[in-house]
């Protein structure tokens, strides 16, 4: 590991229990917080997280917006009923061609909200806690020079206390290694809990899909610097593991997310376009039958392309 991000690893991480709700609400000041739950159906778990968040961050939270992003479920009247507002995702900037994937729903939001510092939370978390949230906001309540916080945790799998980001492991963390060394110290890069300020969000733009997280840390990088980064130690999160099947798009997606960060920063000249397709394989009582996937991913612009929209974070 490079010698700046050991520093950095000592000097920007932090756990939620060193920041307490009564001192981070002294030190908001004016600033203002939004809360975003991307979600699709997810009526089992977003009415619970919106509602600790309503109940328990009153003095520090200004709105809960949902993102509801295509749900066949009643994802959106639980939400709702719970005390959030919620935009159907295609309907935010209707005049724009719509996409698909989680990066649309959270590039859309920042079109939807007002705070100065926008949270993102994924809305299938079980046994949901407060602190997944006003853990992140601490680093960035505390202190104006960090722009973008992102959360790390244990992930239960099967029983193991720690058996879950298995695509962090095989593919995110390798690929960050070889190629951004200075993104090393990130335990959980691929962690759907994260915040900035939005005058740092709308200045990056937001991959489609599962290549969101990825490349909102590759180009805050860019934009920001190492330092204005820090990481928060939440605990641990639970959630509805994936099959392996959808593992392997998520995978894809992450490549490809790469892929376009590498090219983009001349690290790489590419010779071929990779495939959008994935092929996988399932037994029958009379083989294997293939399964062919579109995992393509698309990009947002920085949002302050969109309508002439600029804040006032100076990078």
């Amino acid at each position: 590991m490079l010698p700046e991000v050991q520093g950095w690893l000592r000097r920007r991480t932090s756990s939620a229990g060193d920041w307490n709700i009564r001192d981070l609400a002294a030190a908001k000041g004016a600033t203002t917080v939004s809360v975003v739950l991307p979600a699709r159906d997810e009526r089992e778990t977003v009415g619970q997280i919106v509602g600790v968040i309503r109940r328990e961050l009153d003095a520090l939270v200004d709105e809960v917006v949902v993102i509801d992003s295509r749900s066949s479920d009643d994802t959106a009247q639980v939400a709702a009923r719970a005390g959030a507002k919620v935009h159907a995702q295609d309907e935010i900037l209707p005049d724009l061609e719509p996409l698909s994937g989680k990066g649309e729903a959270l590039w859309k939001s920042l079109a939807v909200t007002s705070g100065d510092v926008v949270v993102f939370v994924d809305a299938d978390i079980r046994k949901f806690r407060s602190s997944l949230v006003f853990g992140l906001l601490g680093p960035l309540l505390a202190d104006p020079r960090v722009a973008y916080v992102k959360g790390c945790y244990d992930r239960p799998l099967n029983g193991s206390p720690n058996g879950g980001g298995r695509v962090t492991e095989l593919v995110a963390r390798p690929l960050i290694n070889l190629h951004w060394p200075q993104l090393a110290g990130f335990v959980q890069p691929l962690a759907g809990e994260y915040a900035g300020r939005r005058s740092a969000l709308e200045r990056v733009p937001f991959l489609t899909g599962y290549g969101v997280e990825i490349g909102l840390l590759i180009d805050l990088l860019d934009l920001a610097g190492l330092d204005a980064l820090a990481q928060v130690d939440l605990g641990s999160r639970e959630h509805a593991p994936q099959s392996t099947e959808a593992l392997g798009c998520m995978a894809c997606q992450i490549m490809l997310a790469a892929w376009s960060r590498l090219e983009r920063q001349g690290k790489i000249t590419a010779g071929h376009c990779p495939s959008r397709r994935l092929a996988q394989f399932r037994r029958t009582e009379t083989g294997h039958d293939v399964c062919t996937k579109d995992v393509g991913i698309d990009e947002r612009p920085p949002m302050i392309t969109i309508g002439g929209r600029l804040t006032g974070w100076a990078v």
